[in-house]
């Protein structure tokens, strides 16, 4: 028993001299590269060994660049987008390679064999993968739902989906604002089918653009923000030859979920001709449509940046079978997430940790960031999320990596040869 103890004491020293170590290099680690040593082949054709050398050399640097792409997403994800990988990024391999050098090269029966030791570009990867929504672009982003109605010039009254009374129809005004704010990487929630019927949540609308009902709604759906407006047009009384004008009006005004705070404001018109007459009421509110989602895309994206994403201090609770060796890989992970500010261990043990963690963000985003993390041989449940910890446990799975490098043999000051 004395021994088993001894042990377990032994165990927490040394995962506090592991902690301390890694902190000192945590700041070293949040570089977003990727060292990885790669192998690359390819057959002398007519004793052309130059170009063996130079193709060995690209395929070494393909493999690096496909280890990258195993290291960002998950396998489903990575098996799922094989397409894109082979279509879009491998082609443009070297565009992610930071440096690179050749550790050693052999010619062996008329096969030139490279080994070469690259950086990687992380950040630069996962931006295209978040352009191409292949990753998540949520985890830095707000979720808005939009509650817009629309009357057109043939309406007696507003038409709209959410409320006591509604009715199924397409806003054209709503469309096109979630399509901008979609480009924008906004999220957003109730799109097309996935409308929440209010009813189920046993929400009652006093006016179907009452503001404490919309953020109801809108928290029911874990939407971080609403927008309530009207969109509406009308014939102007200008003309243009026998092609009548219409003015169109697009009033929004968007709402903190959280607090219920009124966050911002747009107004904006346009007009437009067409025949038929319905049509021309259409582009009219897409063109006003438009000119409010560009409006609307900074000004929220600039409340987000200046109150959501400000810092906060909260623990990471983390524990979990095979603790130590998953724990250590769990923190190269963090190193990698660019909000966090500080890192700290407050508890440590055989099977159980807390640390304190500086982020900018909040501890939910924190959480969401850290579930698009892939580890080999192990996942990773966030079992709770509060406004002062994250809770997580390891869970047996396996994940997909290449094999072929060895961080022990990476060097820290490659030189970029391009040869």
């Amino acid at each position: 028993m004395k021994t088993k103890k001894q042990a377990l004491v032994w165990a927490g020293i040394s995962l506090f001299i592991l902690l301390l170590v890694q902190n000192s290099a945590f700041a070293a680690q949040k570089t977003g590269l990727l060292t990885t040593v790669t192998t690359g082949n390819r057959e002398i054709v007519n004793e052309d060994i130059p170009g063996a050398r130079q193709a060995a050399v690209s395929g070494a640097l393909e493999r690096a660049v496909v280890n990258a792409f195993a290291k960002v997403v998950s396998p489903q994800v990575f098996a799922a987008h094989l397409d894109f990988l082979y279509g879009r990024i491998l082609p443009a391999a070297q565009d992610y390679v930071v440096t690179y050098r050749v550790l050693g090269e052999i010619s062996h029966k008329n096969i030139y064999l490279v080994g070469v030791e690259s950086k990687i570009n992380l950040v630069q990867l996962e931006q295209i993968l978040t352009e191409a929504r292949i990753l998540n672009v949520g985890t830095d982003m707000p979720t808005i739902l939009f509650l817009i109605a629309e009357q057109g010039p043939k309406d007696l009254l507003p038409r709209y989906w959410w409320g006591n009374n509604p009715e199924p129809y397409i806003s054209y005004a709503e469309t096109r604002l979630m399509d901008t704010l979609l480009d924008k990487r906004f999220n957003i929630a109730g799109i097309g089918k996935q409308r929440p019927d209010t009813r189920l949540y046993e929400i009652r609308f006093p006016s179907i653009y009452d503001a404490g009902a919309a953020v109801d709604l809108a928290e029911k759906v874990n939407a971080d923000l609403v927008v309530v407006g009207r969109a509406s047009a009308a014939e102007s009384a200008n003309r243009m030859g026998d092609e009548k004008i219409f003015d169109a009006i697009i009033k929004l005004t968007a709402y903190d979920v959280g607090s219920g705070q009124q966050v911002a404001v747009c107004e904006n018109t346009a007009a437009a001709k067409s025949d038929p007459d319905q049509e021309g009421a259409i582009q009219a509110i897409e063109k006003a449509a438009d000119l409010a989602a560009l409006e609307l895309a900074e000004k929220l994206d600039r409340y987000w940046s200046g109150h959501l994403r400000k810092e906060s201090r909260f623990d990471v609770e983390i524990t979990g079978n095979g603790f130590l060796p998953r724990f250590l890989a769990l923190k190269k992970r963090l190193a990698e997430i660019a909000e966090i500010q500080n890192m700290q261990p407050k508890e440590m043990g055989s099977d159980r940790a807390v640390m304190e963690l500086v982020y900018k963000g909040s501890p939910s985003h924190f959480a969401d960031s850290i579930m698009l993390k892939a580890f080999e041989g192990f996942g990773i449940e966030i079992v709770e999320v509060t406004d002062n910890l994250v809770t997580i446990r390891f869970i047996d799975g396996d994940r997909f990596f290449m094999t072929d490098d060895d961080p022990s043999t990476a060097s820290e000051n490659p030189e970029k040869t391009m040869e």
